[in-house]
């Protein structure tokens, strides 16, 4: 069973579209903090809008090479 969500989902949006049509963009710790949210879930919640509308990769990293097998190569 999945946990229960913290933040209520009209909180959620009301959020993204707060950040979303503000110009200039405000600053997520600050916007996050007059909404009463954590600022890392703000910041997931854009990111999230971003790739679903597909401004954003959804593929956020490359795998990472192994250190072992980068000295291999280079000695």
């Amino acid at each position: 069973m999945a946990a229960p969500k913290k933040y209520p989902d009209e909180l959620r949006e009301r959020a993204v579209r707060l950040y979303r049509e503000s110009d200039p963009k405000p600053v997520i710790r600050q916007l996050a903090r007059q909404l009463g949210v954590h600022h890392e879930a703000l910041r997931n919640w854009i990111r999230q809008d971003e790739a679903d509308r597909g401004q954003r990769p959804t593929e956020r990293r490359k795998p990472a090479t192994s250190r072992a097998v980068v000295s291999s190569q280079s000695g």
